[in-house]
């Protein structure tokens, strides 16, 4: 009984250890993006190692995988890299970032999980009836991507499959089911493409040089939009040819349009106040969307729980702990993953120039349109074979040529890249919204993401390409 005792203290000690080291992890790389002062990053840098230090107990395989990869990838540039150490410093920083992008957003959508108000406007779109509803989980999924980042897919995924499984006829309840389900997936991969609050603008904003979402948004929001269009033409047909077998029976939607304002008031006060210190500070979206995210949900969860004062504090300090200590720890399987695809694209691609870098050389001579298309391409082909988005950025982001090289734009590699990326979301197995929506769709990974997905992917795959070349030329400066 003492062992036990024992074991459970110092288990309960290991787990507190871990939790408080992001709260730190946070807050030096939050320094380091304002002020632009090394020192901080460094100090998240060795803090990331104690952390995954700590962290190799009740890790699934794959994720042991992560480590074991970044480890000898490690010792391979220990032997072929003569600046390894830096390098090896270099990746360990923006493993820092990626997790304290991470758990800012994790922080708006521990916020909105406990706000009725998100719930309600949730329920809304998905009660609507059968000739808008795609449209309207479209809307909620493009939205609630925005604040609840997956946690969109699993809210309205959720209340699609509740509506589906009030429909008798099993071949009719698959098909609406699917329908809703690909129209929350459409939504939300269209909104990577543009969202500052997405991993895509943050990470290759902060890969390529000298780009900024600013610069690239207009070509963003409109490769969001071809996305969209593409989604609910796709439908339209389908629909249209399947008519008799979806039978749906028509929801009596309890609420109003009213129940929308919370989210629109959500989405325009955090992006308007994102935009505004933009602005005011020259900085980038990501490091104001650092610090700006995380102070927005404390608000939020106080705005939630007023009326009593003593009682506001209690529960806002109360949700801030649970989130140290208890959700922070939750996190630790996807912490372990974002941590170590940084890592493990950073050190795989300075080992591939370092090998190779001559012989890649002839990229420099092959004319920007081409590139450009091919980044396209070669994101969700990657996203085939098990490399998470964040991975293959990581690892194909610094072998690109220059801009400059090219003769081009640097946001419009941005354009590419977040292109790419959205059509590695909804075609890759491998990724969490494909991983969510075969859940909820009772279907293989896999089925789900190339059958379901296949045509829009290579259809959006053409037209995005399309468009990269029009923006490039003329749009994207």
């Amino acid at each position: 009984m003492n062992i036990i005792q024992l074991y459970q203290n110092s288990e309960s000690k290991f787990r507190t250890g871990t939790t408080l080291l992001m709260p730190f992890v946070m807050i030096t790389v939050i320094l380091s993006e304002w002020t632009g002062f090394r020192t901080p990053y460094i100090i998240s840098a060795i803090l990331i190692l104690a952390y995954l230090s700590m962290s190799l107990n009740n890790l699934t395989l794959s994720r042991k995988m992560f480590l074991v990869v970044g480890l000898l990838l490690t010792f391979i540039s220990i032997f072929l890299l003569p600046n390894w150490l830096s390098v090896s410093l270099e990746a360990l920083t923006k493993s820092t970032f990626v997790a304290t992008f991470f758990l800012s957003l994790c922080a708006l959508r521990k916020a909105a999980a406990s706000s009725p108000a998100m719930g309600k406007c949730g329920r809304y779109l998905a009660e609507q009836k059968a000739s808008i509803r795609y449209g309207t989980l479209t809307f909620g999924g493009h939205m609630f991507g925005v604040i609840l980042s997956f946690g969109a897919i699993s809210l309205l995924g959720s209340l699609a499959e509740k509506g589906a499984n009030a429909i008798t006829n099993e071949e009719s309840r698959d098909l609406n089911r699917k329908a809703m389900l690909l129209a929350v997936q459409r939504g939300f991969v269209a909104m990577t493409c543009w969202s500052p609050l997405t991993f895509s603008i943050a990470i290759t904003t902060s890969v390529i040089p000298n780009t900024s979402w600013k610069g690239a948004a207009i070509s963003c929001i409109t490769s969001a939009i071809i996305l969209i269009m593409l989604g609910w033409v796709l439908d339209y047909f389908s629909s249209k040819k399947l008519k008799d077998k979806m039978v749906m029976p028509e929801f009596t939607s309890k609420g109003t349009w009213r129940a929308l304002i919370p989210l629109a008031f959500i989405f325009i006060t955090l992006l308007g106040i994102i935009f505004l210190l933009m602005g005011y500070t020259n900085l980038n979206a990501v490091p104001v969307v650092m610090l700006v995210v995380p102070i927005y949900s404390i608000i939020w969860v106080a705005y939630q729980n007023t009326g009593n004062t003593k009682m506001m504090v209690y529960n806002t300090v109360h949700r801030a702990d649970e989130f140290v200590n208890e959700d922070i720890y939750n996190y630790k399987q996807e912490l372990i993953v974002l941590i170590m695809a940084a890592f493990i694209g950073i050190m795989g691609s300075s080992l591939i120039n370092n090998v190779a870098g001559e012989s890649m050389s002839f990229l420099d001579f092959i004319p920007a349109p081409i590139i450009l298309v091919s980044i396209i391409w070669i994101m969700p082909i990657c996203g085939q074979i098990g490399m998470n988005p964040i991975l293959a950025v990581y690892m194909i982001g610094p072998l690109i040529p220059s801009a400059e090289v090219m003769g081009i734009s640097p946001n419009s590699i941005i354009v590419a890249l977040t292109a790419g990326w959205a059509i590695c979301g909804i075609s890759s197995p491998f990724t969490a919204s494909t991983l969510l929506i075969a859940k909820l769709g009772r279907v293989t990974p896999h089925y789900a993401g190339l059958n379901w997905n296949g045509l829009f992917t290579i259809i959006g795959g053409l037209l995005l390409s399309v468009w990269i070349i029009i923006a490039n030329e003329f749009i994207v400066k």
